[in-house]
């Protein structure tokens, strides 16, 4: 595991130190999320990095508009196409 130093402007640190977490585990969530919004890793490794269940994560993550699944329109047709062959 590496250590990262990161040097916030005293209004950024008030931001994130206003929630319930210490201000280093608020900046290590963002940064997993986006990095999971991004398609960068899975939620899987996302919850592992946070510690939490995955239900935990994806409830997280819905909550901050990031969606679980990511399902592009020929996905959707295809899947389409098998549910209507059934």
């Amino acid at each position: 595991m590496s250590t990262v130093s990161l040097v916030l402007d005293d209004d950024l640190a008030g931001l994130l130190a206003d929630g319930p977490e210490p201000v280093d585990r608020a900046a290590l969530e963002l940064i997993v999320m986006e990095l999971h919004r991004r398609g960068k890793i899975s939620s899987g490794r996302s919850s592992e990095i946070l510690g939490l269940t995955r239900g935990e994560f994806i409830r997280r993550a819905s909550a901050l508009g990031i969606p679980y699944l990511r399902t592009t329109d020929d996905d959707l047709s295809r899947e389409i196409l098998v549910g209507r062959s059934l």
